[in-house]
C-alpha cells in the first residue's frame, strides 16, 4: 500500500491511500490544482484514482470536490447525511451513497465505513485494505470511542487526528464557546487522547503513523512529534503538514519505507528508516 497526505488541517484535508494499480482519496479539502500538482510532485498518477470517499460535510473536507470529480469523472461516495448538507451541486450519476459497515471494493481496495463523534450531519471514517494491509483514515474525532478502538488495532498505519494541546487551547485566545465545541466530545481530539488510544490500542504489526489535522493556533508541531516519538517504539511517527504534502510512505507491514515515487513501480528505490 502507499499513502500520503496532500494536505491536513483546518485550511483544507486530503489523504491519498492506494496500490500499484488504483486509489482512492478520503476528502478533498483542498483545489483540484493543488491536488494535481501535489501529485506530481509525488510522483503520483492521477489516473490511478478511481474515487473520493467523503468524510463529512465541512468545507475544509470537501472544497474541492466537485471541480475533481467533474475534470476526472470519479464517483464520490458520501452518505446520503452528509451530502444533504454538503451542497456539492453533483449529478446523480457522480454519487454513490455509502452506508456503515457496508464494504465498497474498487479493484484490489476494500474500504470500510464506521460511524465517529463529530459535530457534523453524518460523520465517517475509513479503513482501506489490500493484501491484508490496513490503512486507517480517524480525523475530526470528538472523542476516542469504541468503533474507533476497534479499526485502529488492525491497522499497519494510520492517519490519526492530534488536533490540540490542552493547555494551549485553554489559554490560548479563542472564546469559550469554541473551546467548549472543540473539546466538547463531537470536535476534534486532542494530543492526550490520541496518545492514549495510541499507547493502549495499536497493534504489533501499526509501522506508520501520521498525526493529522493539527491546529493552527492550539498546537505545535514540534511539540507533538516529540511527544510521540518518546512512546514510539518502532513505529514510524510523523506529523501531516497544513503547507504541504507529505512524502509517500510504502505500507509493508514490514518494513518502514518513504519515498517521492516514480509512475513506475519498478523503478521504486526505497529509503528505510
Amino acid at each position: 500500500m502507499f499513502i500520503a497526505s496532500l494536505n491536513s488541517g483546518s485550511n483544507g484535508n486530503c489523504y491519498y491511500v492506494g496500490n500499484q494499480h488504483e486509489a482512492v482519496l478520503v476528502d478533498v479539502g483542498i483545489s483540484c490544482r493543488e491536488v494535481e500538482r501535489r501529485m506530481k510532485r509525488l510522483n503520483l498518477n492521477m489516473a490511478k484514482v478511481k474515487a473520493i470517499f467523503v468524510s463529512h460535510e465541512h468545507s475544509d473536507h470537501i472544497k474541492g470536490i466537485a471541480v475533481l470529480s467533474r475534470k476526472y469523472n470519479l464517483p464520490v461516495y458520501i452518505t446520503p447525511g452528509t451530502l444533504q448538507y454538503a451542497y456539492l451541486g453533483l449529478t446523480p450519476e457522480q454519487v454513490i451513497h455509502l452506508e456503515a459497515f457496508n464494504d465498497v471494493q474498487i479493484g484490489g481496495l476494500t474500504i470500510r465505513t464506521f460511524p465517529k463523534l463529530h459535530d457534523a450531519n453524518d460523520p465517517h471514517s475509513f479503513v482501506i485494505s489490500c493484501d491484508g494491509i490496513n490503512v486507517g483514515v480517524f480525523t475530526d474525532l470528538g472523542d476516542v470511542c469504541e468503533q474507533l478502538i476497534t479499526h485502529f488495532k488492525q491497522c499497519h498505519a494510520a492517519f490519526l487526528e492530534a488536533n490540540y494541546d490542552e493547555s494551549m487551547l485553554s489559554n490560548g485566545r479563542y472564546p469559550w464557546f469554541l473551546k467548549n465545541r472543540i473539546s466538547g466530545g463531537k470536535g476534534h481530539l486532542s494530543n492526550t487522547k490520541a496518545l492514549q488510544l495510541f499507547n493502549n490500542h495499536r497493534a504489533s504489526h501499526l509501522t506508520h503513523l501520521l498525526l493529522a489535522h493539527l491546529s493552527k493556533d492550539n498546537n505545535d508541531p514540534q511539540l507533538v512529534q516529540e511527544l510521540f516519538s518518546q512512546h514510539a517504539n518502532g513505529v514510524h511517527v510523523t506529523v501531516a503538514s497544513r503547507y504541504e504534502e507529505s512524502p509517500v510512505y510504502h505500507i509493508t507491514g514490514k518494513l518502514a519505507i518513504a519515498e517521492s515515487l516514480p509512475n513506475h513501480p519498478d523503478q521504486l528505490q526505497y529509503a528505510l528508516f
